[in-house]
């Protein structure tokens, strides 16, 4: 899964990409978290955007007032869902980040590391939205990455993007043929597990 991520001066990292920015601002979030208002793309008829929407999505059946958003979606399964097969068929959109936090469980303590992209300082997560909630999609872990996670989040090039966004390609289907980048990662502060520490110290590698 993911459940943290780095954000930092989106609206500069993505000019090639967006037509506009709508309220949004180059900020650094260093620990981005689930019920966040977060920058993605999305596309219109017009071009591209980025915009805030809130991380984690209430399906249009959950009728209990204390359902849990769901921050992420299983790209194996993603078709077959009730509450993903409609959006990733209309809905989708690119959540950006610079790189994402991810815990290794050993027995009952849990040691969270940083992952970035090998060749790039961008990563664009492929994503759902429902009107102004979004999800990340999931996929099992490469090689690498299973010594920490067992799942890690699709993560598109950026030359993928404007494909991932166009709803006339089979979503799922261009997502499992897609070039996965490279990743690489290391330990960092357990000051992570707290959502509200958040500067760059929490980069700084153990």
């Amino acid at each position: 899964m993911c459940g943290r991520y780095v954000v930092k001066n989106p609206v500069s990292k993505t000019t090639k990409l967006v037509k506009s920015a709508i309220q949004i601002e180059d900020i650094e979030n260093y620990n981005a978290h689930p019920y966040q208002k977060l920058p993605v793309i999305k596309k219109y008829k017009n071009g591209n955007t980025l915009e805030n929407l809130q991380w984690g999505l209430v399906p249009y059946w959950a009728k209990d007032k204390n359902f849990k958003p769901l921050i992420n979606a299983r790209l194996e399964t993603i078709n077959e869902k009730v509450s993903f097969k409609k959006l990733i068929k209309n809905n989708r959109c690119v959540a950006v980040a610079d790189g994402f936090y991810e815990w290794k469980r050993k027995f009952d303590e849990k040691t969270p590391y940083y992952f970035t992209c090998k060749d790039t300082n961008t990563i664009y997560f492929a994503a759902i939205f429902d009107g102004d909630q979004y999800c990340l999609i999931t996929e099992e872990a490469k090689d690498n990455i299973k010594e920490i996670h067992h799942r890690q989040p699709v993560i598109l090039d950026q030359n993928d993007v404007n494909s991932y966004l166009n709803i006339e390609l089979h979503g799922p289907a261009f997502l499992n043929n897609r070039k996965v980048p490279d990743l690489t990662f290391y330990e960092v502060s357990k000051d992570v597990n707290k959502p509200t520490n958040n500067n760059n110290s929490l980069l700084q590698p153990i």
